[in-house]
Formats: C-alpha cells, structure tokens, sequence
C-alpha cells in the first residue's frame, strides 16, 4: 500500500514538471501536423519546443517575383485560432501588399479572419500574393499605384528592388538566391 502511494505521488510530482499545452499551442500542432506544403514553401522553428514562434521561406518558381527567397515570421498569440497569427516578412521588399516595415496585408489577417482558417491558409494565401500582387489592397501605394498604371514599369522596379537596388528613392533588401 505504501509503494503504490510514493508512485503516485512521483507521478504527480513528474506532471506538475510537464508544463500544459495551451489552447493555442494544440490548434498550431494539429496545423503544422496537417500542413502539406509545396517545394516552394519551407518553415524554420528556431526553437523546436516553441511552436508559437517561427519562419516561413517562400521561394517563388513563378511570376514577377521568380527568383527571389522571402522570410517571414510568425508570432502566434495565445488567442489563437480565434485571433489570426501575426506575420512580417524580415526583408525590405518592393510589393503593393508588404509595407517597407514588413507588414503583410491579407484580408485573412485582418478583417476576414475566421477560427476556421489554420495556417496553411495563411502561408498559401502569403505566397499567392508573390503570384497576384493586389493592387486593389495595398499597403505599399506607390507599388501599387505603379503595378495599375505600368505594369512592365513595375517589373522592371521589382527586379531591380530583389538585387538590392534603389526605386524611387528607397533602397532594398538583396533577396535573389544564391
């Protein structure tokens, strides 16, 4: 009777040690467990015990941005999945859609936000933004207002920006692969 006490409590003792999974700690492992992404699409923890927080790399194979490789993190709250992730990219890019501080606007990650969305929505929706900048939705207005008015204008500055060059006055991250 004495021994089955003392396991119990060592027991006790080993789950006070085990810290308990959140809410939002269990929805992020069920996604990254379900996340089937493409070649294009790779994530980076650097911290293996924190799933709250890691990189996205998107390495486009198509589109205005071919050749480029573009980091963002993600920082996911404890309100997750009914607050949505927040994402930056860590690079100064040239994008309608990506402010010079790296905020990254996607209807998903505002106003359309739904607890039903995981992350794989988000990280598709990032990248198709590689493919289809929105000039409708910008948060970069002069990208946008130049990919509207001269699209092969806007391709050349695109370009131009993934060397590290200079577009209207602003100079960018070099973001072309090795």
């Amino acid at each position: 009777m004495i021994k089955l006490w003392s396991v119990k409590k060592d027991e006790e003792a080993a789950n006070k040690k085990k810290p308990r999974m959140t809410a939002a700690q269990l929805r992020v492992q069920k996604d990254l467990t379900e996340l089937e992404l493409p070649s294009t699409m790779t994530t980076h923890f650097p911290d293996p015990a924190d799933v709250l927080n890691f990189t996205l790399t998107i390495t486009p194979d198509e589109g205005i941005y071919k050749g480029g490789v573009f980091r963002f993190t993600f920082v996911i709250g404890g309100g997750y999945p009914h607050e949505p992730p927040k994402v930056r990219c860590t690079q100064k890019i040239y994008h309608p859609n990506l402010d010079l501080e790296g905020n990254v606007c996607l209807n998903i990650l505002r106003e359309d936000w739904k607890p039903v969305l995981n992350l794989s929505s988000v990280m598709i929706g990032i990248q198709y933004l590689f493919l289809e900048p929105n000039p409708d939705d910008p948060l970069n207005k002069e990208a946008a207002e130049d990919l509207r008015r001269n699209r092969e204008g806007f391709i050349q500055n695109v370009k131009n920006s993934m060397k590290g060059g200079t577009v209207k006055g602003e100079t960018f991250d070099r973001v072309l692969k090795a």
